[in-house]
C-alpha cells in the first residue's frame, strides 16, 4: 500500500514539477519575483511572488498577502504585472490576461482572449501612453498574434502581424519611439525578429538562425525579445537558450543582427547557467542588470559582467523614473525580499521582510478576501509569522472564520504558498539531471 502510495504521489509530483517552472526555479522557497509601481502614483507597489502576490498603498509601509488561489491564475504565475494610471492592474500568464479594477481583490480573464482560445504570453505599454497596450500570444498549434488596445484594455482589436503556425514570446517598444515595436517568435522555418517603425502597420521580418554561433546555440528555442535603449529605439536586448544555457543578446541595428554580449565572470560559456528572470537597463543604454533566480549581475558597456554582493539566493531588478533600483531578495540570506539601490547595486535599503506581510484586509464577497483568510495562518507559519487570532468575517457579523482545511497527504501545490517537502525531493531529483553550475562565478 505504501508503494503504490508514493507511486501516487510521483505520478502527480512530476507533471507540476515539469509544469511550475518559476516556483521551482526558487527551490520552492516564498520568494518575491517582480515588482510594479503604478506610474504617477509611485505609494502602490504590485510584487510577485512564489506564494502569489503582496501589495502596499502606502509606498511600502505595510504589505497585504493576496494567495494564487485570490489572484486566479492556477498553475500559470504571470511573469509581471502592470498598472494602469486608473488604478487596473493587469497580468499575462501564458494562457489568460487578467485584469483586476479594484486593486488586487478580484481577477478576471479577459474574454476577448479567453473566447477566442488565446494565450496571452507577453503585455507591455509604453510610458508614455499607458493606456496603449500591446499584447502577444503563444499558444502552440493555433493562430497567433499581437493585439492592441487604446483604451487601457478595455477592449482590443487585431494588428497585422498574424501567424497560422508560429508563436510570438516577446513584445517591446521602443521608449524614444512609441512607433517603433519589436515583436520575438518562433515559426516552424526558425527564431526571427518582427520589427515595425509605424506603430504596428507594417512590417519587417529578421530571421535569426544564429548561424555564427553554431558551436554554442544547439538547437536555439525561447528568443524573447527583453528591453529596448530608453535613449536608442536602435538598441535592443533579447534572450535565448540552448543546451540549457541563457544567452543575453545585443542588436545596436534595430534587430538585424545580434551578439552575445553577457559574459558571467568564472564561466567558461558565454550564458546563463541558471533561467533568466529579468533584465533592465540604464536611461542612458550603457548599463545592464540581469537577474537570474539567485544572483544579480550588472554589465557596464565595454566591461565584463560583475556579478553583485547582494542580493543573494533571489533576484529581480526594475528601474524607476528617479534611476533607483528596486530589487527582489531572498529573505532568509540577508532578511529582505524587496530591496531599493541607489548607487547601481552597491549598497540597499530594504523596503520589507517577509515577516512584515500581513493578512489581505480586501471585502467580504470578493476572491481574495474569501479564498485567502482561510489560508493566511498557515501561509503565516511558513514565513515565520505567529498568527494573530483568527479574523471574524465580516460577510457574517459576529461569526468566525471556518477553520483552514486540513492539508492532504500528498498536496504539493505551490500556488498555496507552502511547497511541503515532497515537492523539494521532486525538485532535488530533477535537478541531477540540470547542467553542474560552474563552482567559480565569483569575480
Amino acid at each position: 500500500m505504501k508503494l503504490l502510495t508514493s507511486l501516487r504521489c510521483w505520478l502527480v509530483l512530476v507533471p507540476l514539477v515539469l509544469r511550475a517552472a518559476p516556483a521551482l526555479a526558487h527551490a520552492g522557497f516564498p520568494d518575491t519575483t517582480s515588482v510594479a509601481v503604478r506610474r504617477d502614483h509611485p505609494e502602490d507597489l504590485f510584487v510577485g511572488a512564489t506564494f502569489g502576490a503582496v501589495i502596499s498603498r502606502d509606498s511600502g509601509k505595510s504589505w497585504q498577502w493576496l494567495c494564487p488561489e485570490g489572484l486566479g491564475y492556477g498553475g500559470w504565475p504571470p511573469d509581471s504585472y502592470l498598472w494602469q494610471p486608473n488604478g487596473d492592474l493587469l497580468a499575462a500568464t501564458g494562457n489568460a490576461l487578467l485584469r483586476s479594477r479594484d486593486g488586487g481583490c478580484s481577477w478576471q480573464a479577459h474574454s476577448y482572449f479567453s473566447s477566442r482560445n488565446l494565450w496571452p504570453a507577453r503585455l507591455v505599454s509604453p510610458a508614455s501612453t499607458p493606456s496603449r497596450l500591446w499584447v502577444v500570444t503563444s499558444r502552440s498549434g493555433t493562430p497567433n498574434g499581437l493585439y492592441r488596445s487604446d483604451d487601457g484594455g478595455e477592449t482590443f482589436t487585431d494588428t497585422s502581424l498574424q501567424s497560422a503556425d508560429g508563436i510570438f514570446t516577446g513584445v517591446q517598444v521602443a521608449p524614444s519611439d512609441m512607433k517603433r515595436i519589436y515583436v520575438s517568435g518562433q515559426t516552424p522555418a526558425g527564431i526571427r525578429l518582427s520589427r515595425s517603425n509605424d506603430e504596428g502597420v507594417t512590417w519587417t521580418h529578421f530571421p535569426h538562425p544564429f548561424d555564427e554561433y553554431a558551436n554554442e546555440f544547439s538547437r536555439p528555442y525561447d528568443f524573447v525579445v527583453l528591453k529596448v535603449s530608453p535613449s536608442n529605439p536602435d538598441h535592443l536586448w533579447a534572450r535565448v537558450t540552448a543546451v540549457g544555457w541563457t544567452y543575453i543578446l545585443e542588436s545596436k541595428d534595430g534587430g538585424q543582427s545580434f551578439q552575445s554580449t553577457l559574459k558571467p565572470p568564472g564561466q567558461a560559456r558565454d550564458g546563463l547557467d541558471e533561467y533568466l528572470i529579468g533584465l533592465e537597463v540604464s536611461a542612458d543604454g550603457n548599463t545592464l542588470w540581469v537577474a537570474t533566480p539567485t544572483r544579480l549581475f550588472r554589465k557596464r558597456a565595454g566591461e565584463a559582467a560583475v556579478l553583485l554582493t547582494l542580493p543573494t539566493g533571489n533576484a529581480c531588478v526594475e528601474r524607476q523614473p528617479d534611476n533607483s533600483l528596486l530589487m527582489c531578495g531572498a529573505d532568509r540570506e540577508h532578511g529582505w525580499v524587496l530591496g531599493r539601490t541607489l548607487d547601481e547595486g552597491q549598497t540597499y535599503t530594504p523596503l520589507f521582510a517577509l515577516t512584515d506581510i500581513k493578512p489581505p484586509t480586501c471585502p467580504a464577497g470578493t476572491p481574495v478576501h474569501d479564498r485567502c483568510l482561510s489560508r493566511w495562518p498557515q501561509f503565516a507559519e511558513s514565513i515565520g509569522i505567529t498568527p494573530e487570532p483568527e479574523p471574524v468575517d465580516s460577510g457574517t457579523p459576529g461569526g468566525p472564520k471556518p477553520p483552514a482545511p486540513p492539508a492532504q497527504g500528498c498536496s504539493c501545490s505551490s500556488t498555496g504558498g507552502l511547497f511541503p517537502a515532497a515537492c523539494l525531493l521532486a525538485f532535488a531529483t530533477l535537478r541531477r539531471f540540470r547542467r553542474r553550475r560552474p563552482e567559480n562565478h565569483q569575480p
